[in-house]
């Protein structure tokens, strides 16, 4: 009997599971990649010397093999030995974001991963769109982070249609806003920052009584002030589309500004 051939994987899909797989903090170590790589008889293509990270070098690997022999049936088997239930026992939230970031990608070629490991054929979800992808990855891990509710409400598709800057500036924006309704003022910036958490403030988030509290308090105006430094005052000299920032990025500055909003919530308005 013939032996099935899949369907090849386009460029951008093969590009994001690589990316996925063999991301630098959350994805494969090298070894594990040359391991599973040969055991999808996959032909490991990283170079002696060569600088590339490892999920250029697993692009590349596994291009060069869907291009030789013209489907994606070695793919698919490293994808399954990667993500072999057996290899996540200990950490079964591992296995879940993997798996699920793995299969936003496989939809637009028709495969889904199961739990126990095994493909099952589905209609290809021509629908889905890379910002999607984008958005519901970004949500997925700020729900696992415990993210404030309010962070949420800036992950959109249109916020991310070109890159994840935009979420971050008007997730900053609303927290600058939280911090007008809570004190009446109409200011913004460092203006407002220093009016509200100054030395005679009008908000503080603790009692604000010993010398501790105090310098609690002082550091929650600066952590406040390097956020507007940072995202508000560049945008006005520097082009938007000249500032790269990741979904790692992303999620560490939507994580401080998430922290801002849980300490705003027990504010104490006292002038």
């Amino acid at each position: 009997m013939a032996k099935i051939l899949r369907k090849c994987f386009p460029a951008n899909v093969l590009e994001m599971i690589s990316n996925i797989l063999g991301d630098t903090d959350q994805g494969l170590t090298g070894s594990e990649i040359h391991r599973l790589l040969l055991q999808a008889k996959i032909e490991d293509s990283t170079q002696e010397g060569a600088m590339l990270a490892k999920r250029k070098n697993l692009f590349n690997s596994l291009a060069n093999n869907q291009n030789k022999l013209k489907c994606s049936n070695h793919i698919l088997n490293f994808i399954g030995h990667a993500l072999a239930p057996s290899r996540y026992v200990d950490k079964p939230e591992e296995f879940e974001r993997l798996r699920n970031a793995v299969n936003q990608q496989l939809a637009f070629v028709g495969y889904e991963l199961k739990e126990d490991g095994q493909y099952r054929v589905i209609e290809p979800a021509s629908t889905i769109s890379d910002v999607q992808i984008k958005v519901d990855n970004l949500k997925q891990e700020l729900e696992k982070r415990n993210a404030h509710s309010e962070v949420f409400k800036y992950c959109k598709a249109e916020l991310l249609q070109n890159n994840y800057f935009h979420a971050v500036l008007e997730a900053n924006k609303g927290l600058f806003q939280k911090i007008r309704e809570l004190s009446g003022l109409q200011t913004d910036g460092n203006t407002l920052i220093e009016q509200v958490f100054s030395s005679n403030p009008i908000l503080i988030i603790n009692n604000y009584q010993s010398s501790s509290e105090k310098n609690e308090h002082n550091g929650f105006c600066n952590l406040l002030k390097g956020l507007c430094s940072m995202f508000r005052n560049p945008t006005a000299h520097e082009p938007k589309v000249d500032w790269e920032i990741t979904e790692q990025d992303a999620l560490e500055i939507l994580g401080i500004i998430s922290y801002c909003y849980r300490r705003l919530d027990n504010a104490q308005k006292i002038r």
